[in-house]
């Protein structure tokens, strides 16, 4: 059994600033008509502190654009991170001191719950996700946040967690 960093568990603490910033994105996107997406990272200490926002390019609309068969979702209804990308980000963080603690998407009008796609990415065709993540989803309703939501991977499911806003 491997140690998971308490992160992973949930009940984390972000900066409004930096909330700000993933609201920011989420409102842009949806003028896109497109799922926000991208990390968020902190101190190694204290663990639950999120202070960093680092956007990623949602491939989904280019990916639909360019074969629509094999890719027949929007990126209004899902977002898809370059895998290469998504696992440097990743190896980067673990080796510093400002790790990776969560993965954030963007839901346009649909609300701020954890869908059974948002579970498939996350578990990337495993039995558990494969990286020590909590996952922060925000909904976009006609253009305006109205919600979001912190879920955490618990006891073989995806569980909403505390996410409280400082600063």
């Amino acid at each position: 059994m491997r140690d998971i960093p308490l992160w992973a568990a949930g009940k984390l603490q972000i900066t409004r600033a930096t909330l700000e910033q993933v609201f920011d994105e989420a409102r842009a996107a949806y003028v896109r008509d497109e799922e926000s997406c991208g990390f968020l990272l902190g101190p190694r200490e204290p663990w639950a502190v999120i202070d960093e926002v680092m956007p990623m390019v949602n491939r989904a609309n280019q990916l639909h654009a360019l074969d629509p068969t094999m890719y027949p979702r929007t990126g209004r209804m899902y977002f898809d991170i370059d895998s290469l990308k998504f696992q440097r980000v990743i190896e980067r963080g673990n080796a510093s001191e400002r790790p990776v603690k969560v993965l954030y998407h963007s839901h346009l009008d649909v609300g701020a719950y954890f869908s059974e796609t948002d579970a498939q990415v996350a578990l990337m065709g495993g039995a558990e996700p494969p990286f020590d993540l909590a996952y922060l989803v925000t909904s976009v309703r006609c253009g305006a946040v109205d919600d979001h939501a912190l879920f955490v991977w618990t006891a073989g499911a995806f569980v909403q967690s505390a996410l409280e806003v400082h600063g």
